[in-house]
């Protein structure tokens, strides 16, 4: 009997404590996940593509030296404006040198000094000097350089994939680093790819009022595509898996529970993108923060709306 008594008491010990742990268990609180939401908006939405272009002269003069010997004067001066037909240089031809006024010595109808005058052939401003008064130069060598300022215009690089959005505009925007906005009209296009980054270079036409330098990297902006009355999220309402090929928003269905809703995004923009499936109602409501790791249907808890 008193091997049966205390297999009685063992037994009634085991189940009171199973009985409270069960009691525990449906006393404890379900866990929430604090979280955000924010309903369903509709607007406009535009891509914009953004490229490089680089200011540049098109047409250039070279100032070359037409005979072999010494610059006896130079009239050119860095950045300096000069006009077609201006002299620049005078050349006294190694012979010249050498001979003196011997010729002119003999029979002074002659008039010999072997001096060749050296005159611009274009009008602009000379952007670069390589020989002074002094120099002994080669027939042929480069003197100086005159950029026509009147050729001025941006060179839009663009993808060769990118070209329909730019042949059938007219004009572009054209956003200098220091904030200032150009209208750049399309004058044509290089007739060239560059090899490594394989990219065609548009020629932009601007109206200038101040002088812009060469070589200066501006940014122009594309616009790739339009939407009307598009179905709007913000970015970080969206998830997506390891491969970013499946999207999916967590959707609040009612005071406290959120389930995984597939989604087709469309354009993306500066914290916005386009919702194109499923098509949502103005009254959803959508997780925006604490979403993220959440299991299909998930016990949530609204802290901000």
């Amino acid at each position: 009997m008193s091997k049966l008594g205390v297999y009685i008491i063992i037994f009634f010990a085991i189940i009171s404590c199973k009985t409270k742990a069960v009691d525990q268990e449906e006393e404890s609180p379900s866990v929430k996940t604090p979280v955000s939401i924010i309903t369903i908006s509709k607007g406009t939405l535009e891509e914009d593509i953004e490229l490089n272009a680089t200011s540049s002269f098109l047409q250039k003069w070279i100032v070359r030296a037409n005979a072999t010997g010494y610059i006896q004067s130079d009239k050119v001066q860095l950045n300096s404006y000069v006009g077609r037909g201006q002299s620049l240089y005078s050349i006294k031809t190694k012979e010249a040198q050498s001979i003196g006024n011997s010729i002119n010595a003999l029979d002074a109808s002659f008039r010999f000094t072997g001096i060749n005058s050296i005159k611009a052939n274009g009008n602009g401003f000379i952007s670069q000097i390589n020989h002074q008064k002094g120099d002994y130069v080669q027939d042929g060598d480069q003197l100086a350089v005159i950029t026509d300022t009147r050729s001025f215009v941006f060179l839009l690089d663009v993808p060769y994939e990118l070209r329909p959005y730019i042949i059938n505009k007219k004009s572009l925007e054209i956003v200098l680093p220091d904030g200032e906005k150009l209208q750049g009209s399309i004058y044509g296009n290089m007739p060239s790819m560059d090899v490594v980054s394989q990219t065609q270079s548009i020629v932009l036409r601007v109206n200038l009022t101040h002088p812009i330098p060469e070589n200066l990297i501006a940014k122009v902006k594309v616009k790739k595509s339009y939407r009307e009355n598009a179905i709007i999220l913000p970015k970080t309402a969206l998830l997506t898996d390891e491969t970013q090929k499946i999207f999916w928003v967590m959707k609040l269905i009612n005071d406290s529970t959120a389930v995984k809703v597939l989604v087709e995004k469309g354009i993306e923009t500066v914290g916005k993108i386009e919702i194109l499936s499923p098509v949502f109602s103005s009254t959803d409501k959508v997780l925006v923060s604490g979403n993220y790791g959440l299991a299909d249907t998930a016990n949530v808890q609204v802290v901000k709306e």
